[in-house]
């Protein structure tokens, strides 16, 4: 019997896994709010597996999984549904425990926007989480090898427990930007000494523990206003991811004051570094409101504006 796949979601990471299902002859159901897509609902519940690839925002207020919750609502009994969002440790595990129906898995994404494409078509891992509970449990498994199945293969793949997939994605992309902030610190004592940053990077790189990617500090950027090359950890990911995890570790762990003091020392450098280059200022803003955009605040202490940014 033909397996026939769902989409929940068609932003950029719903609409390229679903196009290349499409590609590789699966039968397809795409549901979405926007047109042509609001009409297939009841489509939907007809098909096996849901893939839902939906936002899931840092605010201001912290991480908000609410599009995500309401988005699982349209599956059906005994469908097995695989979360794409990135979502914090346990909220797969909460999202099962309120819809015992229906199987909930979490496969992250690990795709780049310039080459998501490829991919898709040739991951480089896929990670599939079962909740906590349900780890050990043989129709779990069986679920979770279905979903396997039908992805395209990659060199590693595992079948974990779902807040291990959910701090795997995590782990990336904040070591990324942790990475991106550390970079930046030693190309300005670079810039100090009259060195060549080129020479720094490709000997660091030679190092094969230290890898090639987030070496660049400075991103050429044509389209900045300021004319300034962009620095910093920016991107869709990247702010949000670290935002939120900073949120989720300050509530878990609230006595840790040392390491609250370290994710925020990061985030302020960070926040610095795209604010005084102009670079992502949009995204910075959805994350942190507007008083982000002030240059003049270095660290996450009150600081006398004198940008102009906070001037009524």
């Amino acid at each position: 019997m033909e397996t026939t796949i769902g989409f929940i979601g068609q932003g950029w990471i719903g609409k390229n896994l679903a196009d290349n299902f499409e590609r590789r002859g699966y039968k397809t159901v795409r549901y979405a709010k926007e047109k042509p897509y609001d009409q297939n609902l009841d489509e939907l519940k007809k098909v096996d597996i849901i893939f839902i690839a939906v936002p899931t925002p840092t605010t201001p207020q912290g991480f908000d999984d609410s599009i995500l919750r309401n988005a699982i609502k349209h599956a059906v009994r005994g469908q097995t549904v695989v979360i794409k969002s990135t979502i914090l440790p346990g909220t797969t595990d909460s999202i099962a425990a309120e819809n015992p129906d229906i199987f909930v898995l979490h496969a992250p994404e690990f795709l780049r926007e310039t080459s998501v494409k490829k991919d898709i078509e040739k991951p480089e891992r896929n990670i599939i989480g079962i909740p906590s509970k349900h780890k050990e449990h043989p129709e779990w498994k069986k679920r979770a090898e279905a979903v396997l199945a039908v992805i395209p293969n990659a060199p590693y793949e595992v079948i974990c427990a779902a807040p291990e997939a959910e701090l795997i994605k995590y782990g990336g992309n904040n070591f990324f930007y942790v990475k991106v902030v550390y970079m930046n610190m030693l190309y300005e004592l670079a810039t100090h000494h009259g060195a060549s940053w080129d020479v720094i990077a490709n000997s660091m790189v030679a190092d094969s523990r230290i890898g090639t990617s987030h070496m660049q500090p400075v991103h050429q950027m044509p389209h900045l206003d300021n004319g300034v090359a962009g620095r910093g950890a920016g991107g869709h990911c990247f702010l949000k991811d670290f935002a939120a995890l900073r949120f989720y570790y300050q509530e878990t762990f609230p006595d840790h004051s040392h390491m609250h003091s370290l994710l925020r020392s990061f985030e302020a450098t960070n926040n610095y570094l795209l604010r005084s280059s102009g670079k992502d200022k949009d995204l910075l803003e959805v994350v942190y409101g507007d008083d982000v955009l002030c240059v003049c605040k270095v660290t996450d202490e009150d600081t006398a504006c004198v940008c102009g940014v906070n001037k009524s």
